[in-house]
């Protein structure tokens, strides 16, 4: 896959302002190698990591209290997953964007319009795949890589 895939209709934001605050994202994903991988590659690319979840629970704890610009969420994991985690974060904040980037691109490709996901890139396709994917969503980061 060359590009990252996007829903239909979603608006892309670029801010035009360079003195636009820093993106904040808030990383979910049950495995803490992974999570600390995307956070290194997204501070390195200039966004602002506002938080971390292991699970679908603390994925809505936090997105309410840190209140991200983005959520980038792995969909399978222990407990509460990504897909029902999405949902209810969704129901209460429904301009939050949110990327999927998981193992199972066929099922989050397909759950795209019944949970309004911004974007879904495949953890095959790695970490540079989701930092294009998280600015053609979000817009290039305040400091830039």
């Amino acid at each position: 896959m060359s590009d990252c895939w996007q829903s239909q209709g979603d608006a892309l934001s670029c801010p035009s302002s360079s003195e636009a605050p820093a993106k904040r994202i808030l990383i979910v994903d049950d495995s803490g190698i992974v999570r600390r991988t995307i956070r290194r590659g997204l501070e390195r690319s200039g966004y602002v990591v506002c938080g971390e979840a292991a699970d679908g629970v603390e994925a809505i704890t936090k997105a309410r209290e840190l209140k991200p610009d983005l959520v980038v969420m792995d969909l399978v994991m222990p407990g509460t997953n990504g897909i029902e985690a999405t949902s209810v974060i969704k129901s209460t904040m429904p301009r939050l964007q949110i990327i999927a980037f998981t193992m199972f691109e066929a099922l989050a490709k397909s759950l795209t319009s019944k949970l309004a996901i911004a974007s879904v890139v495949s953890k095959p396709e790695g970490l540079t795949k989701l930092v294009e994917c998280i600015q053609s969503v979000l817009g290039p980061s305040k400091s830039g890589p």
